[in-house]
């Protein structure tokens, strides 16, 4: 990972921990946190653009969110939250995936022209291409997929406890979990902490979302 990613991954584990301030800049900058399109310093919480071919997250100002959000490298996040109850990805899908663990979220890459999916590990975001008939497959039983932000926006999937949980949210949401993973990472296995950095992540995004 580049030393942009992992800066961007430990400033990702400081937002998910820092009470919700009214607006994304109204808090005072701390003297390391800076906008990393340019030298204005921001607060714990602000925008974020994601780098279509690098895969990760930026943490920009206003101005530079503004002005960068159109160029071509740049995407802003969606701002959807949905979360999904009756979802339905049987086993043999899930499986068709070959992701190593329970854990992911899936998006679709205008880079790639492809559907990728990437998961958590105590390094950051590992990634790995998705095959298109399980895809299509998944989409077949789910028709909210198809409304899909490109890039933007993503599924997020957890098969790690005793019942499944689905939502669709903005790929910067997953790039917390990411960094929230990262931060509670403990030993070989990840430990007690990974699991209540998981099961706090999605008690937040079940407490924000609209269930679709």
């Amino acid at each position: 990972m580049s030393a942009g990613g992992a800066q961007g991954l430990r400033r990702m584990a400081a937002w998910a921990a820092a009470p919700p301030p009214a607006l994304a800049t109204d808090r005072p900058a701390p003297s390391t946190a800076h906008c990393e399109l340019c030298p204005i310093g921001i607060g714990e919480r602000h925008r974020h653009l994601l780098h279509l071919t690098e895969r990760r997250i930026v943490c920009v100002c206003e101005t530079c969110w503004s002005l960068r959000s159109g160029d071509p490298e740049f995407r802003p996040p969606g701002t959807r939250t949905l979360w999904l109850e009756d979802f339905a990805l049987p086993d043999e899908i899930w499986a068709a995936f070959q992701i190593p663990i329970g854990l992911a979220f899936l998006l679709r890459s205008s880079v790639s022209g492809g559907v990728v999916a990437l998961y958590p590990s105590p390094a950051g975001a590992t990634e790995s291409e998705l095959e298109l008939v399980a895809w299509d497959a998944l989409c077949a039983r789910n028709p909210v997929l198809d409304r899909l932000e490109p890039d933007a926006e993503a599924l997020i999937v957890d098969r790690t406890g005793a019942a499944p949980r689905y939502a669709i949210v903005g790929v910067d949401r997953c790039y917390e979990l990411v960094g929230r993973v990262k931060a509670g990472w403990s030993g070989i296995s990840g430990g007690p902490g990974v699991t209540a950095a998981v099961d706090a992540f999605f008690a937040d995004l079940r407490a924000q979302a609209v269930v679709a």
